[in-house]
């Protein structure tokens, strides 16, 4: 059975510790982003990802994001990176922008699909912040569907085949802008590979502010 949780005012603490024993567990859960609602798992739980798309309807082959809520959980796999890649980062995020990075490591080869040496990365803020596990992310709707903005429109299959379910209400209903800063540290290049919440035009004027354009 689904655990559901509902987020209330002053009671995010539970939910915190809701996603971090369902994620440790194996599990996986709905959960509310900073724009819509997610899917969420252990990056490295083949098992759970798999699950993730039984629920969607199936597998489509494309990357997904690792999803951090902690600044501090999120610091190492920054370390490894270049000065640019690390500007960025601190210019766009937290917030409702998703990072394709170098990825030389090879870390969550489960999420980066194809391309292991590309990985996208994503901090949020919000209710669920100072969670300490990262997840393995994508939006919890069918496959083909729209991404649900509220806990309502997220598929009732979905709910039920989840291990645990968080009710944030309603959400802006956007999604992340997707940048691809991979080769920002090799030649300065980047690219939007989605737009989103974050506007191409303040993506610009956040790099420039670090130095880069």
């Amino acid at each position: 059975m689904t655990e559901l949780v509902r987020l209330r005012s002053g009671e995010a603490d539970v939910a915190r510790k809701a996603l971090e024993r369902c994620v440790s567990g194996g599990g996986v859960a709905v959960f509310p982003s900073d724009g819509l609602y997610g899917l969420g798992c252990d990056p490295l739980d083949a098992g759970a990802i798999a699950k993730i798309h039984r629920l969607k309807g199936r597998d489509d082959g494309k990357p997904s994001a690792v999803m951090y809520f902690s600044p501090l959980a999120i610091r190492e796999l920054l370390a490894g990176l270049g000065p640019r890649t690390k500007a960025v980062a601190s210019a766009l995020l937290p917030g409702p922008v998703t990072l394709v990075v170098a990825n030389p490591q090879r870390r969550y080869a489960l999420a980066c699909r194809q391309d292991p040496e590309r990985l996208g990365v994503r901090l949020i803020g919000g209710p669920l912040a100072g969670t300490m596990c990262p997840v393995f992310q994508t939006s919890a709707n069918l496959s083909g569907e729209p991404a649900p903005g509220r806990f309502e429109d997220v598929p009732e299959s979905i709910v039920e085949g989840a291990d645990l379910a968080i009710d944030g209400g309603e959400l802006p209903g956007l999604p992340s802008t997707v940048i691809d800063i991979a080769a920002i540290d090799e030649d300065g290049s980047w690219r939007i590979l989605r737009d989103g919440a974050v506007s191409p035009g303040d993506v610009t004027s956040a790099l420039a502010s670090v130095g880069l354009d």
